[in-house]
């Protein structure tokens, strides 16, 4: 067997031969649109701050306040001691949000599927997932030990057909599905998928990561999101019942062992959902900016903040990335295994903050580069 060193060394000399590198860069956000790499400023189209609240005055100084009264950490797990009290007003925002009885906030949003999927099914039971569900949707359902089945994106009659093929044979169902699926932007048909849910006693789970904020919320069994994208802080939650949370605080491994958020992150958390909630305006602003992308690509309108652009190999995907980052955008490229193989893309994401000229700017650079 090789020594450590060298068996990292082949495999990186394999991922290399493929483009598909992946290192970290130090990037520092200067506030509204703009960060810094390398010494360069630019205009960022990567960053899931859709609502730009990570940067706002009030969020901060909840933050602030926060950090003064509390401390810097939670010392403990929430079931021990590391549930002060900030996230009661947080829990109630997004329970009245999202129209459940109640919430619970995890360490993250994959800390949430992480939990919340094996707490409600196991080895005798059924999952049945959206292909392009989220990979922490799916590693949820790998470490509940139930049989996972996957159906075609968005597709209800290929979830119907594998209900009515193997539901019978196991005591839970269990259904996965995107509000907003972060790779291509379109939205899940969680309405319709109710209706087969219903019909075959499954429960239906939403992941809402991409769309709290920015697409209007629709009402499932359990709902998750995270705090880190249009909230503009860091955490994790899960909406529903009020039977449902309490027995996620008996079971979901990633809250019972897990350190509770530092009482900055929920206080920031609380004041941007605060801000959300009170004006519509800003909550439209991404999804206008979208459009107006689209609109300069000669596309059909954008369904959410997110526009993939799709180049096809992993190469390409990077040229047209350094293509952008030389006229003073960055757009990170998005290759494989985050995306199937030949489909790398640039993944635009739209910022209520955003202003006309780079939107279509970075449109007539992909126009005339030949990349849209």
């Amino acid at each position: 067997m090789p020594s450590l060193r060298d068996f990292a060394r082949g495999q990186l000399a394999r991922t290399a031969q493929q483009s598909l590198t992946r290192t970290v860069r130090e990037t520092e956000r200067l506030g509204r649109t703009r960060v810094r790499r390398g010494g360069q400023d630019y205009v960022s189209f990567s960053c899931n701050d859709y609502l730009g609240l990570t940067h706002h005055p009030e969020v901060i100084a909840a933050a602030r306040a926060a950090l003064e009264r509390y401390g810097t950490g939670a010392a403990a797990s929430r079931l021990v001691t590391g549930s002060h009290p900030l996230y009661a007003e947080l829990e109630r925002l997004l329970a009245e949000l999202k129209g459940t009885e109640a919430a619970r906030v995890f360490g993250s949003g994959y800390l949430a599927n992480l939990g919340v999927i094996p707490a409600l099914v196991g080895k005798n039971d059924l999952v049945l997932a959206d292909r392009l569900c989220h990979a922490c949707m799916y590693d949820g359902a790998r470490l509940s030990g139930a049989t996972l089945l996957r159906f075609a994106h968005n597709d209800l009659e290929h979830c119907r057909e594998l209900l009515e093929e193997h539901r019978a044979r196991f005591e839970r169902c269990l259904i996965l599905t995107e509000t907003v699926f972060s790779m291509d932007g379109d939205r899940g048909p969680v309405e319709d998928l109710m209706g087969p849910a219903r019909a075959w006693d499954a429960w239906l789970m939403t992941d809402d990561a991409h769309g709290l904020g920015t697409c209007p919320a629709i009402a499932a069994d359990v709902q998750m999101g995270t705090l880190s994208k249009a909230v503009g802080s860091y955490g994790g939650y899960v909406c529903g019942s009020s039977e449902l949370i309490a027995w996620l605080d008996n079971r979901a491994r990633s809250l019972l062992f897990a350190t509770g958020l530092p009482p900055a992150s929920v206080a920031a958390a609380t004041a941007a959902l605060r801000i959300i909630r009170a004006d519509p305006e800003l909550r439209q602003k991404p999804l206008e900016h979208a459009r107006r992308f689209t609109t300069a690509l000669g596309r059909p309108p954008a369904a959410s903040p997110i526009v993939p652009v799709i180049v096809g190999e992993a190469e390409r995907a990077l040229a047209a990335s350094a293509m952008l980052e030389r006229h003073g955008l960055l757009v990170v490229a998005i290759r494989p295994p985050s995306v199937p193989p030949g489909t790398a893309r640039l993944r635009f994401t739209f910022s209520a903050l955003h202003e006309p000229e780079p939107i279509e700017r970075a449109a007539a650079l992909l126009k005339e580069q030949g990349y849209a």
